[in-house]
């Protein structure tokens, strides 16, 4: 019976899985977390950014590794990365956060730190007020400030 729930459970996480593969000279974003503290539950904030750059691939360095060129400014990072930390780039150049604004540490991890507080609200509830504000992030335009 453990031999049948071990295939039945790995044929669902094969379903869901998608390979990824780059070849050399492919562009792909790198995989950032966000720090603001006490993440409860393991939930990041909404809009924070989740990928930076836009790096070439040099070679395959494995079945699962990449390395890129053009890592100046993670010098003390190893150029040779895991494919869950990668994502192919599809999109828009000009919707690339540059990785020096964001400053990402070694272990790709940056702290979002508020700016200014836009505007204040008071919601009333049934017994009580609440107090709420739009703060402006560092990293983040005007239009993607959150309540």
């Amino acid at each position: 019976m453990l031999a049948t729930t071990y295939s039945r459970q790995k044929s669902y996480a094969d379903n869901r899985k998608r390979p990824l593969e780059f070849d050399v000279a492919d562009q792909v974003y790198l995989k950032i977390s966000p720090l603001k503290g006490v993440m409860r539950f393991g939930t990041k904030e909404k809009l924070s950014p989740r990928y930076v750059g836009r790096y070439e691939v040099l070679q395959r360095a494995g079945k699962v590794a990449y390395e890129f060129s053009s890592l100046e400014k993670l010098a003390s990072v190893h150029p040779i990365f895991h494919v869950s930390m990668l994502k192919n780039c599809l999109g828009d150049p000009t919707s690339i956060l540059l990785i020096e604004c964001l400053g990402v540490d070694e272990d790709f991890s940056y702290e979002e730190i508020a700016i200014d507080i836009l505007d204040r609200q008071v919601k009333p509830l049934r017994i009580k007020e609440v107090a709420t504000v739009k703060v402006l992030r560092r990293n983040h335009p005007v239009e993607g400030a959150t309540w």
